[in-house]
């Protein structure tokens, strides 16, 4: 299985959201909040462009980039909590025989923070973060960089996320999802995932007749 982070496994959508509306501030573009946390699921690749039409490779949007990380660090990561029965899940993911890798948009350099957050770090079989893939989500770029970590075909794997963007990258690579609203999204929103639960505890309480469950069962 494929594990997002942000708004999956630790409560950060908003965080990132007010990161990005501090660094557009300190850029001179004005980014309501609630715009910025509508995009909060794509990389800056594609936020970018949506948000103020700039190319994060251009020297103006690799130094907003850059900005949106250091505030990121610097005012909201300490702020930033797991979610209720993230370990639990994984965990249990884990005692059912699955393999994780982890498939976030998240930098490299701010995915081990994240990871330490849900303290989950020693429960994933393999991490892939944007800086493995030429484009993030809603690109299935990630996703299928973390499908050759699994070595294991797109049928074959469920992804878990939070939004949108993490259904149609799966989806484009031909991945299943099963969503979570944790992430701030309602379920006209997660349209396309096999199933919606509340976060990692409503999943942790009804696993046994969830998607991962049964896939479990087909794999042993």
């Amino acid at each position: 299985m494929i594990l997002d982070v942000d708004g999956t496994l630790i409560d950060s959508n908003d965080a990132h959201a007010r990161a990005w509306v501090d660094a557009f501030a300190e850029f001179d573009h004005d980014v309501p909040y609630e715009r910025a946390r509508a995009l909060v699921g794509m990389g800056g690749d594609n936020l970018l462009p949506e948000a103020i039409r700039i190319e994060k490779d251009s020297p103006e949007g690799e130094a907003l980039s850059k900005r949106r990380s250091e505030i990121f660090k610097e005012r909201f990561l300490k702020t930033i909590n797991p979610l209720a029965g993230t370990r639990e899940m994984v965990q249990r993911m884990r005692d059912e025989g699955l393999e994780i890798a982890i498939g976030t948009s998240a930098s490299k350099d701010e995915l081990k923070p994240l990871l330490d957050i849900a303290k989950v770090a020693d429960l994933i079989d393999s991490k892939t973060s944007a800086d493995d893939a030429e484009n993030s989500k809603p690109d299935p770029d990630i996703i299928q960089a973390a499908l050759k970590r699994l070595k294991l075909p797109a049928p074959e794997v469920l992804m878990v996320g939070d939004t949108p963007y993490d259904i149609e990258a799966a989806a484009g690579a031909g991945v299943r999802t099963v969503a979570f609203r944790s992430g701030g999204w309602t379920d006209a929103g997660l349209k396309g995932a096999i199933a919606i639960y509340a976060g990692p505890w409503d999943l942790l309480d009804r696993f046994d007749t969830s998607p991962f469950a049964r896939d479990a069962k087909k794999k042993g």
